[in-house]
């Protein structure tokens, strides 16, 4: 009976608000959206409120060619909120888009992941900007968890479960075990880092300016952190930054991983660390059976083959990294009843 009269207020929701993009799972229809965390806005001349031009992959197209009065926001910074009325914003266009119901009895329960390492006062504004945006129930779920259930972990068994989430804002490094997170550390930064430092070898080896959309293709295009069989190379185009006029390079395979390998470093020391602080039991277990990594970053070509030689552990790839999280929100969803263990790591706002 509970089951049919919560069907009026609308599909239950699952979020994974990355600080890149934004995935969104409603139950019973699957992703129904996976778009860029990004808003555009014109700005009031008077300082009044900010008009809302476009939302996700319309107002990327838009980074870095907006003209006078209009800009571009990205309301997460790192996995967490930077600008919480943006975030509301995009939040609540997201779930308009996503629940095709209408009125008044549109108002979903809504799951969302954030980051292990956020503090409860982020935790608080990801839930006050969930509720703000409609939701009848607001859930937070860390990442690392979701992302393990996305990735089919046994992570209810009393057994060491180990996964990397390589993310835009965050890289998230967990130990799971009985339900729950046991060890954990974050590094924030993560994809953004690697973004920003491909920016920089171009600016200070090439003289050459260069937009984030255009670091980020550099990134899928020529990333690797082992040597490759073929060293890739493109063609980059930007602005010199002697004379102020266009300009292009050719760009390799191995300038690119010169530049991102500190960030690569950092990303194993972290692993490191955790295992360090790991129960010997449950290390016994990742020795068996490996760790899984997650997000976009495990897309980098090599990635876990490099970090199985230098843990001595088996490094798998879940099978789409990309939305891993979501998947794990889906499973979640399913049946919020049946996921007690889960729910200690799941915080419900008050209305």
């Amino acid at each position: 009976m509970f089951r049919l009269f919560s069907g009026f207020f609308g599909s239950d929701i699952g979020i994974d608000l990355g600080t890149v993009n934004v995935v969104v799972y409603v139950k019973g229809k699957g992703i129904v959206i996976n778009e860029p965390s990004v808003i555009a806005i014109r700005k009031s001349i008077r300082g009044g409120r900010k008009e809302i031009l476009a939302v996700g992959h319309e107002a990327k197209a838009m980074v870095g060619k907006t003209p006078s009065g209009i800009e571009t926001v990205k309301p997460l910074r790192e996995g967490v909120i930077s600008d919480f009325d943006m975030t509301e914003a995009m939040i609540s266009h997201f779930v308009r888009a996503a629940d095709d119901r209408r009125g008044f009895f549109s108002r979903p329960r809504v799951v969302v992941s954030v980051p292990a390492c956020v503090t409860e006062v982020e935790r608080r504004a990801v839930v006050d900007a969930t509720l703000s945006a409609g939701a009848r129930e607001a859930y937070v779920v860390e990442e690392p968890l979701a992302a393990a259930l996305g990735a089919s972990l046994p992570i209810h068994e009393p057994r060491g479960n180990m996964v990397v989430d390589i993310g835009g804002g965050t890289c998230e490094v967990a130990v799971l075990s009985m339900g729950g997170i046991v060890v954990s550390k974050s590094i924030r930064g993560a994809g953004d880092e690697i973004d920003s430092a491909i920016l920089t070898m171009l600016r200070l080896n090439h003289k050459l300016a260069i937009g984030e959309g255009t670091a980020e293709q550099i990134k899928w295009e020529l990333g690797s952190v082992l040597p490759l069989e073929e060293e890739l190379r493109m063609e980059v185009k930007g602005r010199a930054l002697t004379d102020g006029l266009p300009r292009s390079v050719t760009l390799s395979s191995v300038q690119v991983r010169e530049a991102i390998e500190p960030i690569i470093q950092r990303i194993g020391d972290t692993i490191k660390e955790t295992l360090e602080t790991t129960p010997p039991e449950l290390v016994k277990d990742i020795y068996e059976q490996g760790l899984v990594l997650a997000g976009g970053g495990a897309l980098l070509r090599g990635l876990s083959q490099r970090l199985s030689q230098e843990l001595n552990v088996p490094v798998f790839v879940a099978e789409e990294p990309l939305i891993a999280v979501s998947h794990g929100l889906a499973k979640i969803l399913d049946d919020l009843d049946s996921k007690r263990p889960i729910m200690s790591t799941v915080e419900r706002g008050s209305l």
